[in-house]
């Protein structure tokens, strides 16, 4: 198995987990992951976001060859208005829609032919974007959250 298919599968193992959580009843999804921290809902919204945000404003673009817009931005603000979105979606809602993101990620970055895949981009502040580095990056930021979320799954 390839680099790019070994880290596509990686990145994929996130779904499984949704899935997972999702038959779990609603005080799982309200419960913080510890004391004065996020709820499960807020960890899985914020995943979602971020993954909505990578597809529209770099995969996408690379996959259309257009610009990359996506650009370092302030992480509190884009974290704080996560947890306010994830309080507007059912917990059903909320794991179709984080699942559909992550699925169209993978699809997109599978499709894209090697060239593609191992170019490096310039984002929209102007430093590099590899996609390889990005699923890498994000794996390991499931991996974190996952932990906390099989946290909260031990003390619920």
């Amino acid at each position: 198995m390839n680099d790019k298919q070994q880290l596509l599968n990686e990145y994929s193992e996130w779904i499984g987990k949704v899935k997972e959580f999702g038959v779990l009843e609603e005080g799982y999804w309200n419960s913080p992951i510890a004391n004065g921290k996020w709820t499960v809902r807020d960890v899985v919204c914020h995943i979602m976001r971020w993954d909505e945000y990578f597809f529209n404003e770099a995969i996408a673009k690379i996959s259309t060859g257009d610009a990359l817009t996506v650009r370092h931005l302030d992480y509190d603000a884009f974290n704080e208005e996560a947890k306010q979105y994830a309080k507007t979606l059912s917990t059903e809602a909320l794991v179709d829609r984080t699942i559909t993101a992550r699925e169209q990620l993978i699809r997109t970055i599978e499709a894209l032919p090697e060239t593609k895949y191992e170019e490096r981009y310039a984002d929209g502040d102007g430093h590099p974007f590899e996609v390889a580095q990005f699923m890498r990056d994000f794996i390991w930021h499931d991996n974190h959250h996952l932990a906390q979320l099989n946290q909260a799954l031990q003390v619920g």
